[in-house]
């Protein structure tokens, strides 16, 4: 004879011991700010986090159509508005209408101008950007001849330079003792690098004491935020011009949101291991000015944009060369600014 089935084993559990929902989960760690021995949030660096986002953000479809259609209009009446009051001029006061003329197409020539100097500076950022091509395929394909194809194009980019003759002269002296590729190429960013990357430091440094101290000092609201975007197009349009790009005024926006873009996508724009002693650093200084801890660690997020700017920018990787460190660009632009021992 067959035992009835037992009755299933209910555990009742009380409320406190239920799981939490979404709502009552603890913040991870890309959402929780960082707090200090003390238990004292740490400075975020919030200033250079929503530069960079604004910068970052892609306009919509509908914003670029309004955009363009809103400057094909204004062109097309300005320039009929010109032509009216240029006729009329000319028919009424033949003198003042031909001065007229004369500005209009000095306006014109001016204008062409600059398009063809920003036309120029694209053609330069896109030949950095075919050399920086090459000499990855040169490493990746152990070729001598495409390893001597691409020093002949470093050694021309930077041949009318005063600032890297001696370093062109010296790698042309020197280029025959490397007997295969690779130490060819590491020869090379010895050579050509090495001095350009100290220009670019220089920079990322003047840019982040720049930040650091608008921050601390400007009590303005949004304030910090306009002088860190505008600090950081500022160093990315000079890095470019060091290692030989030379990028216009649109090409350097172009440029610009390309770093902040990467650095936003990959969540570069935040609090990370390389600015853990800064922000430290930051957190002694906000228990005397709150401010003071945020411009630390805007000049810190700053030179972290401004490695990244370096990697695009340079020619050539990081190999033979070390790559910059956030806490030492940190550690040289701050020094002095909120006293030696703190910075």
């Amino acid at each position: 004879m067959s035992q009835p089935p037992k009755a299933p084993l209910v555990i009742e559990l009380e409320p406190e011991d239920l799981a939490p929902g979404p709502l009552g989960a603890p913040m991870g760690p890309a959402e929780a700010p960082l707090i200090d021995d003390a238990g004292a949030p740490l400075p975020q660096g919030r200033a250079m986090q929503m530069a960079a986002r604004l910068a970052a953000r892609p306009p919509s479809r509908l914003a670029r159509f309004f955009w363009q259609s809103a400057g094909a209009a204004f062109s097309f009446f300005l320039g009929l508005a010109a032509w009216n009051a240029l006729t009329a001029l000319i028919a009424a006061h033949p003198v003042l209408g031909y001065i007229g003329t004369g500005l209009t197409l000095a306006f014109l020539l001016a204008a062409l101008l600059v398009i063809g100097r920003e036309l120029r500076a694209w053609a330069r950022m896109a030949r950095l950007d075919k050399v920086h091509r090459a000499v990855m395929q040169a490493a990746a394909g152990s070729d001598r001849k495409a390893a001597d194809a691409v020093v002949d194009q470093l050694l021309t980019l930077y041949a009318k330079r005063e600032d890297m003759r001696w370093a062109t002269n010296r790698l042309s002296e020197r280029r025959a003792e490397a007997f295969d590729p690779d130490t060819l190429l590491l020869l090379t960013e010895t050579e050509l690098m090495a001095p350009l990357d100290t220009a670019a430091r220089a920079e990322v440094e003047a840019a982040a004491r720049t930040v650091a101290t608008v921050t601390a000092l400007v009590p303005l609201a949004l304030a910090d935020v306009v002088a860190a975007l505008t600090a950081n197009l500022r160093m990315i349009r000079r890095l470019a011009e060091i290692y030989g790009g030379r990028a216009g005024t649109f090409g350097s926006w172009r440029l610009a949101r390309t770093v902040l873009t990467h650095l936003v996508a990959t969540g570069a724009v935040a609090a990370g291991d390389d600015l853990l002693e800064t922000m430290a650093g930051g957190g002694i200084l906000s228990k005397l000015s709150r401010r003071f801890g945020e411009g630390v660690v805007n000049g810190a997020l700053t030179a972290r944009v401004g490695i990244a700017a370096m990697e695009v920018c340079r020619p050539m990787p990081f190999v033979a060369l070390p790559k910059p460190r956030v806490t030492n660009l940190v550690g040289r632009a701050l020094t002095g600014l909120f006293g030696r021992d703190k910075a």
